[in-house]
């Protein structure tokens, strides 16, 4: 008995240091489980709120706020648009697309040699359009005078201005030897998208490539106007124009290229291969003057008919007793014997015996 007794007692001994150092490591966590009595907690001191003042008068309504709200939004969001990230992780703002500087060709053609603003370029179906485009309105002379195009011509920069060297340094000269000055450039026909000569299914035309310009006439400033093909103009002035277009573009047709070109005179720069040119122009002759059809009128100071014809019939009398003396008539005047006789029925009876013979 005793020994049990011991036995019993002995785990109780050596458990009673545990439960106190286990006690001792939990101190620090009584206050969750209620151990220990909780802390006083320190006085509540109440803060006095103040009340929002009156909107004033001349505040912005809301309707107002929402949509500068909204400005500023897409103002951010277009800045954040403009942003991109570099390969080293940095933001760098993308800059707003710039027009395309200038061509050589759109800064020397000033105000001094034409009036002709430049336009957006065109990009039409088919390869219609093109770019470096200007709306050739009238030429500048030297002399300060203008040659109004008329229509404007929609034209590519480097052919207007081909167009204004040709007409300031060989069209202008040649009006001053004819006694006056060129005003006006007849444009038949300039940006077109279409075919050649119109033709469905054609090869595009330079017209739609803003590269040709079809001129039918030049007036000047007396009132005259030259057509370039018109037969009855001058053939030397119709010949001076032909050899200055020919030398400055690299494709001239008018009368005898073909049946689309013989009103007008076509002029463009396409470019081919190894510099090729085509110049296709006859100029025509005058036609010849050709007679009546219906017969002149008869003069106010001719005779009656009936005087006339008395005349003639003494003429023909007198001339009866001068054949009886010869013997025989010539044959101009048997002729006429033949044909002074009123009753042609006896001849028609001998040709008939002849005949018949």
């Amino acid at each position: 008995m005793v020994t049990v007794a011991v036995g019993l007692l002995l785990p109780g001994v050596f458990c009673e240091p545990a439960l106190a150092a286990k006690a001792s490591r939990s101190t620090p966590w009584g206050d969750l489980f209620g151990i220990h009595p909780p802390k006083p907690r320190a006085k509540v001191h109440r803060a006095v709120v103040p009340l929002p003042q009156p909107r004033p008068a001349d505040a912005p309504s809301a309707e107002e706020l929402a949509k500068e709200a909204v400005k500023e939004t897409a103002k951010e969001t277009a800045k954040e648009t403009t942003k991109e990230t570099t390969k080293e992780g940095k933001p760098t703002e993308q800059a707003t697309p710039q027009p395309p500087p200038p061509s050589a060709c759109r800064l020397a053609l000033t105000e001094a040699i034409a009036i002709a603003p430049s336009i957006p370029d065109i990009r039409g179906a088919g390869g219609c359009g093109g770019e470096d485009l200007v709306r050739l309105e009238a030429i500048v002379l030297p002399d300060k005078r203008q040659v109004s195009v008329k229509p404007a011509a929609i034209l590519r920069c480097a052919m207007a201005s081909a167009l204004a060297d040709w007409i300031r340094s060989d069209i202008a000269p040649l009006a001053a030897r004819l006694g006056s000055t060129i005003s006006d450039l007849d444009n038949f026909d300039s940006f077109e998208c279409r075919g050649r000569n119109r033709i469905v299914g054609a090869r595009l035309s330079e017209h739609g490539r803003a590269n040709a310009l079809d001129v039918r006439a030049l007036k000047l400033a007396n009132g005259r106007s030259i057509s370039l093909t018109d037969r009855t103009v001058p053939r030397e002035v119709r010949e001076a124009v032909l050899h200055s277009a020919c030398a400055r573009f690299s494709t001239v047709l008018g009368p005898g290229s073909d049946w689309y070109h013989e009103d007008h005179i076509h002029l463009d720069l396409m470019e081919r291969r190894n510099n090729y040119r085509i110049c296709q122009w006859n100029v025509w002759d005058p036609l010849p003057q050709t007679a009546p059809l219906l017969p002149a009128e008869r003069p106010e100071e001719a005779p009656p008919r009936e005087v006339a014809a008395k005349s003639d019939g003494s003429k023909s009398d007198a001339a009866k007793p001068a054949a009886a003396k010869s013997g025989a008539a010539p044959a101009d005047e048997k002729s006429d014997a033949a044909t002074s006789d009123p009753d042609p029925k006896p001849a028609t009876k001998k040709r008939r015996q002849n005949r018949r013979s």
